[in-house]
């Protein structure tokens, strides 16, 4: 069964930095699956906020570019997500993802990130 494990959310300031970690798996050509990042506010859906395709081609939301990063490993099953600039409406339920295709997406359990002053 898939799993995806996500890691190193938790409570930082304004302006602080979190580097959140996933791990995949029991998930078969992870190297050629789309993997990236959602989140949840409180009363809100859910956003994509990053991705990166198989192929190396990066996605980012409007409200992360230029303070988000995604990246993977591709021997290790990680993909890892760099937030820096941190804003507090950043606060959010943090989710990654692993998709082989538009209909086969698998989501982790998410991780909580507060920021407030």
């Amino acid at each position: 069964q898939v799993q995806l494990v996500e890691s190193g959310g938790g409570s930082v300031q304004p302006g602080g930095s979190l580097r959140l970690s996933c791990v995949v798996s029991e998930y078969n050509f992870f190297n050629i699956a789309t993997v990236g990042w959602g989140r949840r506010a409180p009363g809100r859906q859910r956003e994509l906020v990053a991705a990166i395709t198989g192929g190396g081609r990066f996605d980012y939301a409007n409200s992360v570019k230029g303070r988000f990063t995604v990246s993977r490993d591709n021997a290790q099953n990680t993909v890892w997500l760099q937030m820096n600039s941190l804003k507090t409406e950043d606060s959010a339920e943090f989710y990654c993802y692993v998709a082989s295709s538009t209909s086969d997406v698998r989501w982790g359990q998410g991780i909580k990130v507060a920021i407030s002053s």
